[in-house]
């Protein structure tokens, strides 16, 4: 029995270019939850975070159409909002998985706070894409209307940026692993969790930021000390030279090879870069990083398909 932390994509939530409704959001959760419960089924114990770009994105632009009538809520509580809705329609729908395979287990969202350094640079430089894309005509006027950081986005529009600050550690740590050690499959850190900043009394308050969910993700995994950290994304595998005639997919990768590769650039800032960054950092702690694609998820993990980050020389501290 392996304990794996699953990071699922934006993909999982919400297709590029698909309406933002409940049921499409809903129906993509409950094809995420058949492969999960999969994962499940074959004994692995599993805690479950996800992304809220899109969503939260959304319930700012209500907030900003709707200000004149109900005052609008600044972003970390905007990214409670979304672990609250995402939550709910994925554990319903992995219960709801669960039963059809006759699996009895308890399933649970837990509200995630994450501690980030009011001294983070990231405040001084927001890089982190989130809501729907626009055209640089668009963007441009709403920067100039609301105030934005807008940048494009890996060549699929622009959109608005806000400030990522790396996750110093997940509050609640010790609850999430005893859920998951009692047999209890577990939601935490949706969207890169609720940023918070603790004062010098240790009074802690939120911030508003959003945090990379992948980098949460390797935060979160590495605090419950999991055996396998899964990022799962809309590619079957990571590429170098991605684009080019000698493009190659990675399979099964050292970690020093993965690392040289990241050195020199490889993978995009604004897509692959914070996963393999994420993924990395956990094989360093000692344990087995994938990234795949949702649906093959179940068979990356049995070492069938996928990209395999291993780290063989360092032993986890608690075998």
């Amino acid at each position: 029995m392996k304990k794996v932390v699953i990071a699922l994509g934006g993909n999982a939530i919400l297709q590029p270019k698909q309406k933002a409704t409940y049921e499409n959001q809903l129906n993509n959760i409950r094809k995420s939850c058949e492969v999960i419960s999969k994962i499940i089924q074959n004994g692995n114990q599993v805690i479950i975070t996800h992304g809220n770009g899109p969503q939260v994105g959304n319930i700012l632009r209500q907030n900003e159409e709707a200000k004149e009538v109900v005052p609008p809520f600044p972003l970390d509580v905007c990214s409670s909002e979304t672990q609250g809705f995402i939550g709910y329609m994925m554990e319903m729908s992995l219960r709801n998985e669960l039963k059809k395979l006759g699996i009895k287990k308890s399933v649970v969202t837990l509200l995630t706070a994450v501690e980030v350094s009011p001294e983070d640079p990231a405040f001084k430089n927001p890089t982190k894409p989130i809501g729907v894309f626009y055209s640089q005509k668009e963007a441009e006027k709403l920067a100039a209307e609301k105030n934005w950081v807008v940048k494009e986005d890996a060549g699929r529009g622009w959109r608005r940026v806000v400030p990522s600050p790396m996750p110093k550690s997940i509050i609640g740590t010790e609850v999430i692993k005893s859920l998951t050690e009692a047999g209890k499959i577990v939601i935490a850190s949706g969207g890169g969790g609720i940023p918070v900043v603790k004062h010098d009394d240790g009074q802690t308050v939120g911030i508003e930021a959003v945090i990379d969910k992948d980098r949460s993700g390797f935060k979160l995994a590495q605090e419950v000390e999991a055996d396998v950290f899964m990022i799962l994304t809309d590619v079957d595998n990571v590429f170098v030279n991605y684009g080019k005639p000698t493009q190659k997919a990675i399979e099964t990768i050292s970690l020093d090879e993965m690392k040289r590769y990241d050195a020199e650039g490889q993978f995009s800032a604004g897509s692959m870069g914070p996963k393999v960054e994420s993924a990395i950092a956990f094989a360093e702690f000692g344990g087995t990083s994938i990234i795949c694609s949702l649906d093959k998820a179940d068979a990356a993990l049995k070492g069938e398909l996928g990209t395999r980050i291993v780290n063989k020389e360092i032993m986890r501290k608690s075998s």
